[in-house]
């Protein structure tokens, strides 16, 4: 009996020992850190782009709203009152022609900030490329004739200054910097151009949209390129047998170029290449899918003058709201009509617009996709 309660006995100790797990009640040791828990912050929303922004924008407007704003017109005179009214009544946007400069900087700069008073989205273009075109007659800056023979460093800074002569005038877009790549000095664009080697004129190209960077908008012209398709078009279709792949390999040298250096806008000209589309460039959908998907364009496509396009003869071409709501619908963002126009002419392409809109459901999403990259620039 003895022995049983002697081996009760030391297993009592033994799990004494052992040490069992505490209770409540028993103090905890003081010893272990105390953790604490920091709540994670709130990330930050990654700020929306121009273009996203643009975007939710042009998803409040109206289709007339919408396309007013991928309209760009011309008005005569400088009369700033008569000039803001055209652009409150109808289009967004307005190119500043010869007549619309008068005599003075601090004149025009008058007549660009009741253009810009009348509507936010308000956008003026002018073609200042230097030279024999020029609007503003007080530009004696070096021009194409020039800057041919001239280091890329001479080009980029006489664009610097022309862009300020641009700001100062209150001009948002320059249509002025010519990518074409004229085959000799015979051709109709040789006095425009940069020379006749596509790199030679892809590095001034870049040098000028560096010139013009942060100050106005760049635009490239004349896509897919005048030095491939002779002739004037401002009276005629020039056309060219160019294959795709020897257009790729010279005359979209210096559009990738000036693309690559930051261009907002290329201007697309009345060109057609039979072997790539039937259309001129301004109507295909084919030269729009090579613009975007082949040199990488996310900027503004804009349309030469569809008064020309008009004035070619062909009479598939002769009616300019017509050739505007193709140019849409084939990928422009932007159309610009100047040549026969009257100031009603922008009403009534902003009209059309609208209306196919309302029942196509399919041209209703492209003009909205083009309304808000036009209204990017000015975000």
């Amino acid at each position: 009996m003895k022995g049983h309660v002697l081996t009760a006995a030391l297993l009592v100790t033994v799990l004494g020992l052992c040490g069992c797990a505490p209770t409540g009640d028993q103090p905890q040791d003081s010893t272990q850190p105390t953790v604490t828990t920091t709540p994670s912050p709130t990330p930050e929303p990654t700020p929306l782009t121009p273009l996203e922004q643009a975007a939710e924008q042009v998803a409040q407007m109206t289709p007339a709203e919408q396309a007013a704003m991928v309209v760009m017109g011309a008005a005569p005179g400088t009369d700033a009152a008569a000039l803001a009214d055209y652009v409150s009544a109808g289009p967004n946007g307005v190119i500043l022609m010869g007549d619309n400069v008068p005599a003075t900087p601090a004149e025009l700069r008058s007549i660009a900030d009741a253009i810009h008073s009348a509507s936010s989205n308000a956008l003026i273009a002018i073609d200042q490329e230097g030279g024999d075109v020029r609007r503003m007659p007080w530009d004696e800056l070096p021009s194409s004739y020039d800057l041919k023979g001239a280091e890329p460093a001479q080009a980029q800074e006489a664009f610097v200054a022309r862009a300020q002569l641009l700001v100062a005038a209150g001009v948002d877009i320059n249509f002025g910097i010519v990518a074409d790549v004229p085959r000799s000095d015979d051709s109709f664009i040789y006095g425009r151009s940069y020379g006749t080697d596509p790199q030679v004129v892809a590095d001034r190209v870049a040098a000028i949209v560096a010139g013009e960077h942060g100050q106005v908008a760049s635009t490239l012209k004349h896509f897919p390129g005048h030095g491939a398709a002779e002739g004037d078009s401002h009276s005629a279709i020039p056309t060219s047998d160019l294959s795709l792949s020897d257009w790729r390999a010279f005359d979209a040298i210096p559009f990738e170029a000036g693309i690559d250096a930051g261009a907002e806008l290329v201007m697309m000209g009345h060109l057609r290449f039979p072997a790539v589309s039937a259309e001129p460039a301004s109507l295909s959908p084919e030269w729009y899918t090579i613009l975007r998907d082949d040199l990488g364009f996310e900027g503004v496509a804009v349309t030469d003058d569809l008064g020309m396009l008009s004035s070619s003869g062909e009479a598939a071409y002769a009616d300019p709201v017509a050739n505007s709501v193709a140019a849409i619908a084939a990928g422009a963002d932007l159309v610009l009509m100047i040549a026969g126009s009257t100031p009603e002419t922008a009403g009534q392409i902003v009209d059309a617009l609208a209306q196919r809109a309302s029942t196509d459901p399919v041209f209703a999403d492209r003009l909205a996709e083009a309304a808000a990259r036009v209204l990017a620039l000015s975000v």
